[in-house]
């Protein structure tokens, strides 16, 4: 995978293309601005997947994802911040941002994050985007992520989910495990249970 991430704090970017390149077996690209960004996806793009930091140089909010998903060829563009709150992340992902990533993710979900999203997968964390409030899980399920958990509720096998939504078995391995994480469940049996019981689905 050919990534690309954009972040005025060294430290930082340096970090998180540390773990893609490490944990993730990703090729990374850095850049520090915005516009030094735009500049790689002219020079080397279009990427799989580009991260943007909400509030560097340039971004001028979401004129800078928009100007971004413009330019990386109809690939993924996603928002990165330490700051942003929850409108901020349902506004980046109704103006077309693959996902949002708190800069407080640990790594691993992180990598995964951006597997899913190469993927053509939306993503927004759970915890994050309920904030303070108390919201059902299903009003943060994905359309995909409702056809998986139908497949659940089915009885249906990895292979035969991905079978039926033309999608990759590796994809709905992943959305077994955030269904998981999101309903609370120990595994994709109760993650079935819950779904019946609330009406999820």
């Amino acid at each position: 995978m050919h990534i690309l991430i954009a972040d005025d704090h060294d430290l930082v970017r340096e970090m998180l293309a540390a773990f893609l390149e490490r944990d993730g077996g990703m090729r990374v690209v850095q850049a520090a601005s915005h516009g030094e960004a735009m500049a790689e996806m002219r020079r080397k793009g279009p990427f799989e997947l580009v991260m943007l930091d909400y509030m560097m140089p340039g971004m001028q909010g979401l004129e800078g994802l928009r100007s971004a998903l413009a330019a990386n060829g109809g690939n993924p563009v996603a928002l990165i911040s330490g700051s942003a709150d929850r409108r901020v992340a349902e506004a980046a992902l109704a103006a077309g941002a693959a996902g949002f990533l708190p800069k407080t993710m640990a790594a691993r979900s992180l990598v995964n994050a951006v597997k899913f999203m190469v993927m053509g997968e939306t993503y927004a964390p759970v915890d994050f985007m309920n904030g303070a409030e108390e919201a059902p899980a299903a009003g943060f399920l994905t359309p995909r992520e409702r056809q998986v958990l139908e497949g659940l509720t089915q009885g249906k096998s990895n292979k035969e989910i991905a079978l039926d939504r033309d999608i990759q078995e590796v994809t709905v391995k992943l959305h077994v495990k955030t269904l998981c994480r999101k309903l609370g469940a120990r595994n994709r049996t109760q993650a079935a249970m819950m779904a019946r019981d609330q009406s999820l689905i």
